[in-house]
């Protein structure tokens, strides 16, 4: 009697193990963030975007959580740290412009996405340009933080021009490289803060990189 009641011990005791091992061996994947946290996280970004870019990077913590309109303790859940608050602006930032480049790289017309992503990246990039200075004289090392396809900007753009000189909307013998300082000087040049000067800019150079027969008429 007393031996059947061990072994029924023993046999309890190994079917517990057993769960026990096979919950740690199978964990549970890790649950997606609510939307009140996301949300929370994004105004925190805009927040510290806005003030940063206006006042510099000594804004404190208290600050950026005071118009974000969150607690302190919900800015360091999600950036312990300032270099994690400042990793994650500028991941943000390109991640959301090469979202909308590779979006437009199944456009049927090659063309139009072409130029649409040109203005709309010289635009986020201008209004960015305060932030990004104030980054690069901190020391902030920006093209290490933005490494990987998730942040090649270049690359996408470099895919939406070929896509476009195939399709004759764009001139043939203009590389990347040349975008990539063209979209440089509009966001830099002298009237560059001004918004209607800039897209004028852009206007001007949109017109010198299109063929012949894709230029406007004008009436």
């Amino acid at each position: 009697m007393v031996s059947t009641a061990s072994g029924t011990r023993r046999r309890a005791r190994a079917a517990a193990g057993a769960r026990a091992a096979a919950g740690t061996s199978a964990p549970r994947a890790p649950r997606a963030p609510r939307a009140d946290a996301r949300r929370n996280r994004e105004r925190v970004l805009e927040a510290a975007i806005a003030a940063f870019a206006a006042e510099g990077l000594s804004v404190p913590i208290h600050e950026i959580a005071r118009r974000a309109g969150v607690g302190t303790g919900t800015v360091s859940r999600h950036f312990p740290t300032k270099e994690a608050l400042y990793i994650a602006i500028v991941r943000d930032r390109i991640e959301r412009v090469v979202e909308r480049g590779r979006a437009r790289t199944a456009s049927e017309d090659p063309g139009t996405a072409f130029f649409e992503f040109f203005e709309t990246t010289v635009d986020e990039f201008a209004a960015n340009l305060g932030l990004a200075d104030a980054l690069a004289g901190a020391g902030f090392d920006m093209h290490a933080v933005a490494s990987g396809a998730k942040h090649d900007v270049i690359g996408i753009l470099g895919d939406l021009l070929t896509r476009a000189q195939k399709a004759g909307a764009v001139r043939k013998g203009i590389e990347v490289d040349d975008i990539k300082a063209l979209m440089v000087a509009c966001c830099r040049g002298p009237q560059s803060a001004d918004a209607r000067a800039r897209r004028r800019m852009v206007e001007v150079i949109s017109q010198g990189l299109r063929t012949e027969t894709r230029r406007p008429t004008r009436s």
